[in-house]
């Protein structure tokens, strides 16, 4: 049976929506429903101490954000960006259009068509998340969405220079300097100066998950989310030294990560607590990351794989890195994940900057359900249908009497006419039925 070695927040306290965020977000949604641009820019100056002529950046701007980078950071972003690319052209690449003649005379088919606007938001107050942009604005327009329009907050009092390249480069059509719940609710909403969307994609904090979940349904979202989740499944051929690394190094996302070690050895889980304490003080950012230890890390000892995999199955972790003997077990048995990190050559931070496999991926237990981003998130799988007479009167047969079973006169007579122009049924009209009574 599975214990814990250490325990962090009991999992319903993390899951709770603060009330405050709630009432904050629905407020300023509101706002930006009656006052557009107004309320744009009023939250921008409160939030950002940002307020420019205008949020859009035009092509000067763009160009003198790459004036201020170095060609190297300019080839490194080129070499994450074709990773990403590549992996999400592949993704197109399976998904096929079909057709095909199910019966005599009945051909049915679907397409996938893209959605035509995406809205990406790409996080950068408290670290800028360069890579976001590669992973939203390239998998759209991978996926074909003909207008993209991406959104990151001002860093240090202006447009991050590498985050606005990164945007440029993906294909951005349109870029703007506006962060928070204000961003999201412009590409949403809407504005004067901002058309709307039809699906918004990317991470944020509290404040724009929880204005994601209030704009779904009108329009389309990738997935919720919320902090960033790492779990590490070891046995003894891991050291306490690289488990110690691989949970702090995603911890540092921020005070509310939670971090989880699941192992079937005693001892392993012992040094990985022992290192974590040695490493959180060495990281620079081990401040932010030994918090999230603190009240977010857990460590559970498990008696045989089928028990981690149970456990796993059951946390439903973010990112999932295995570092095991036999790693490929956990691929093939494993269902509830975002993302498999499989052996002790690979890590997290590998999928979350530059290997080609998407980041934006679903927490809080939503890997039960959903996978992360990608290009079928751009994509309406929509089907169609041609039939001639013949097919008609095949399937017509079946289905007036299909409907008449379940009392809709107007749907069996859709059926009834075509029976009566195509197989020449003396099936009666509803111009020879008798008018249907009132009811007293």
């Amino acid at each position: 049976m599975a214990r814990y070695i250490k325990n962090g927040i009991d999992v319903n306290t993390k899951l709770k929506t603060d009330q405050k965020v709630r009432e904050t977000v629905e407020g300023i949604l509101t706002e930006i429903e009656t006052h557009g641009d107004a309320t744009i820019r009023k939250y921008s100056e409160f939030f950002d101490n940002w307020s420019p002529k205008s949020f859009q950046l035009t092509r000067s701007e763009i160009d003198a954000c790459h004036d201020e980078l170095s060609e190297q950071v300019k080839d490194d972003i080129r070499f994450a960006q074709a990773q990403v690319r590549g992996f999400a052209q592949i993704q197109r690449d399976s998904m096929k259009d079909v057709e095909v003649e199910t019966l005599p005379g009945v051909t049915l088919g679907h397409k996938h068509i893209p959605v035509n606007a995406a809205g990406c938001y790409i996080p950068g107050g408290k670290y800028p998340l360069i890579a976001s942009a590669h992973m939203s604005v390239i998998t759209a327009k991978v996926a074909g969405v003909k207008r993209v329009i991406a959104c990151a907050p001002p860093f240090n009092g202006k447009p991050h220079p590498a985050i606005v390249v990164a945007m440029d480069m993906a294909g951005a059509d349109e870029i703007y300097c506006v962060g928070g719940v204000q961003a999201v609710g412009m590409m949403a909403i809407g504005t004067d100066t901002c058309k709307s969307v039809d699906i918004l994609v990317g991470p944020g904090n509290a404040y724009v998950a929880e204005a994601k979940r209030q704009l779904f349904g009108r329009v389309g979202i990738d997935l919720f989310a919320g902090p960033t989740e790492t779990m590490v499944i070891a046995d003894h051929t891991s050291d306490g030294e690289i488990c110690a690394a691989d949970l702090l190094g995603q911890a540092e996302h921020g005070i509310n990560s939670p971090a989880v070690l699941l192992t079937n050895s005693e001892k392993l889980a012992h040094d990985t607590i022992a290192e974590v304490e040695r490493q959180r003080h060495i990281l620079s950012t081990g401040d932010i990351a030994g918090q999230a230890w603190d009240n977010y890390g857990q460590v559970i000892l498990c008696d045989s794989y089928e028990e981690m995999v149970e456990m796993a199955d059951f946390i439903a972790s973010e990112h999932v890195q295995v570092m095991t003997e036999n790693p490929n077990y956990f691929l093939e048995n494993m269902t509830n994940y975002g993302a498999l990190f499989l052996g002790n050559e690979t890590n997290v931070a590998y999928g979350d900057k530059v290997i080609g496999t998407n980041h934006t991926l679903p927490t809080n237990k939503a890997a039960r359900y959903t996978g992360g981003l990608w290009v079928g998130k751009f994509l309406k799988t929509c089907t169609y249908q041609r039939v001639s007479e013949k097919g008609s009167v095949a399937v017509g047969e079946y289905c007036s009497r299909l409907c008449a079973y379940e009392g809709f006169a107007g749907h069996k007579e859709q059926a009834d006419i075509r029976l009566r122009r195509f197989s020449g049924q003396n099936i009666q009209g509803l111009e020879n039925l008798p008018t249907a009574k009132k009811p007293a």
